[in-house]
This record gives C-alpha cells, structure tokens and sequence, in this order.
C-alpha cells in the first residue's frame, strides 16, 4: 500500500476551493497515494463532484468541526481548538493512520501543534523549517526559515543532519555537500556560534563543504544551507521580493513601446521557459525537520498547482523514510559521541 497524506482541506488563504482540487490532482497523478480530506464535510462535499466513486477507498473524509485562523495565536490554537482540521491531520500523523500531514494554515499554529502532538526524535532539540530554492545547478535545500530565531552551534549542526538526510531522502543524494551561512568563507569569518558551528559540522561525518555565503544559495555551491531562523528567513523575504521586482522591470520594459511589445512577443518563448524555472510553486511544500513524523506547511497563498507539488513532496519524503534516516543519522552521532 502506498503513503496516505492527511490534508488540512480548511487551512490558507482559499481552503476547500484550492486544497479539494489539489488532492484530487494529486490523486490521480499518484495511482499509489491515498489522501484523507480532513475539514468541514460540508464544505469539502462541495469540491469533491465525482471523485468518491472514481478514487474508491483511495480517497476519505475525516471530519473536523473548527478551522485555525491565520490571526489565531499559536497557543489559543493547540489549546482550544482540538478539532481544528490542523489538529486533526496531525492527529491522524501520530496515530499511524496517514504518513504525512500537509496545511497551507497559521504556520506558527502548525509548528506549535506538530511540536505538541508529535514531540520531537531524540538528539533534536528544536523543529526546523527547511525549504527549496532554484539554484544555476537545480535547487538548494535551507534551513532554518523562521522557526528558530536564536540558535546555538549544537542546534546548528542539528539543522545540518536534518538537511542532509532530507535531500538524501527526496533527491536519492546520498552525501548531500552541506554549506553553513556565512559573511565570508574564511573560516576566522563569523560570529562565535557561527564558528563553533563549522567546526562541529566538520567533525560530524556530513560532506560538510564549509561557510558559504547569500549568492551561493542560488550558485547551486551546496545542496543544503544552514542557518539559523532569523537569517534564513530574511534570506527567503528577500529573494521573494528580488523575484517579484524583476518580474515587474520585464514587464515595464516590454511595455513601453510598440517596439518593444513586438520584441516581448518574439521572446514569448524564452520568457515562458525562464518563468517557469524560476516558477515559485515549483518549489512549495517546506517540511518541518525533526519531528516524529512527516509534517509539511505550504504556502498560506498557494493555488491548485502549488498545493499538489506539497502533497507531492510530503508523499517523497514519507516514502523515503525522512523520519527513520534523521533519527538513525542522530542515533549514530550520539554514539560516536559517546
């Protein structure tokens, strides 16, 4: 039997009207996969046309009477609405009946909840936020992208296991080359954590390529980039906008004359093939790294298109053994520490 992906239908910015739609792309594209829709019946009832009689024991319902908000605050959600559909998938994750959880909802609700229902594997301290960037060489895994503002060197070098044994797992790269954040690559370059932290990763076994810096993320120069929350996140922030604002010059320039409308025709070709490279949902679905189970958050404002790459990806890593790979790799590091 294949993996079974618990779906928070109600999560994000359009909930049933993207989600629904999704799962049953996603379905369809996956003859293996099951997925459980988890929300109000009602309204998934309302997206779900004939798809109960074309996917059979494939496709469920699982109902949940409450919705987690994008304002709600993390500890109201994980205390008051335990039959949130969020609370529910993840429920549904710990109870062995699905193999992954995916919600494009409140993403601080979501860590909260995981972290809560799922408790972390051993040796991992905090949960982290790893995502996928395009890169001149493919794509580059990073983390962490916002789940741990302040961190340590030890939590560092657990972010870097967790990244390697991520891409081990999704990309069939079995020595991933692990790149630690940096100003420069010299080793005396850094803060005091940021230097112990590339010390503990060169001893950690990982093929650990040394300190990299912002322009290598998309120079292809790592397969994984370890950072901790605060950077990461500005990093992400600012490439969304970069992407944003080069996309909006093309236009203006293309825009400008007669001349230039006929040469933006003309390029039609190449411009389509560069956006979709550089296509942003592409690359949604960012696992939550060091938990007891496979959980992955998508964009809050995700259309049908990205939704299913995250199931996509959440089935990968599920069917790969992310969880088992990261606690055998940590389990492994403790007793060569021992």
């Amino acid at each position: 039997m294949g993996v079974t992906i618990a779906i928070d239908c109600m999560g994000g910015d359009h909930g049933p009207v993207v989600t629904v739609p999704a799962a049953l792309s996603f379905l369809r594209s996956h003859p293996d996969a099951n997925a459980i829709l988890v929300g109000r019946e009602e309204a998934l009832q309302a997206f779900l046309g004939s798809a109960p009689s074309e996917f059979g024991a494939r496709l469920r319902l699982h109902p949940a009477s409450e919705v987690v908000t994008m304002d709600d605050p993390p500890a109201i959600a994980m205390r008051t609405k335990k039959d949130s559909s969020m609370r529910v998938a993840i429920d549904l994750v710990k109870s062995g009946a699905a193999s992954a959880a995916v919600s494009a909802g409140n993403t601080g609700a979501l860590m909260a909840i995981s972290r809560f229902v799922l408790k972390t594997l051993p040796g991992i301290d905090r949960p982290a936020i790893a995502s996928v960037l395009p890169s001149m060489k493919g794509h580059t895994y990073v983390l962490d992208l916002g789940a741990n503002v302040d961190c340590s060197a030890e939590h560092l070098l657990q972010f870097g296991i967790m990244g390697a044994m991520l891409v081990a797992a999704v990309e069939h790269e079995e020595r991933p080359r692990v790149g630690l954040l940096n100003i420069g690559e010299e080793a005396i370059k850094g803060n005091e954590v940021v230097k112990e932290a590339a010390e503990l990763l060169r001893n950690s076994g990982l093929n650990f390529c040394g300190n990299v810096e912002g322009d290598d993320i998309y120079k292809g120069s790592a397969d994984v980039v370890v950072c901790d929350g605060f950077v990461g996140n500005v990093a992400l922030k600012t490439s969304e906008g970069l992407a944003q604002m080069l996309g909006a010059f093309l236009r203006q320039e293309f825009s400008r004359s007669w001349l230039t409308k006929l040469m933006a025709l003309v390029a039609l070709p190449v411009l389509k093939r560069f956006k979709r490279r550089v296509d942003h949902r592409l690359y949604n679905g960012a696992p939550l790294l060091g938990l007891r189970g496979v959980v992955l958050k998508s964009h809050g404002s995700a259309d049908a298109m990205a939704f299913e790459n995250a199931l996509a990806r959440a089935a990968e890593a599920a069917s790969n053994r992310l969880i088992e790979r990261i606690g055998e790799r940590m389990a492994s590091m403790k007793e060569v520490n021992a």
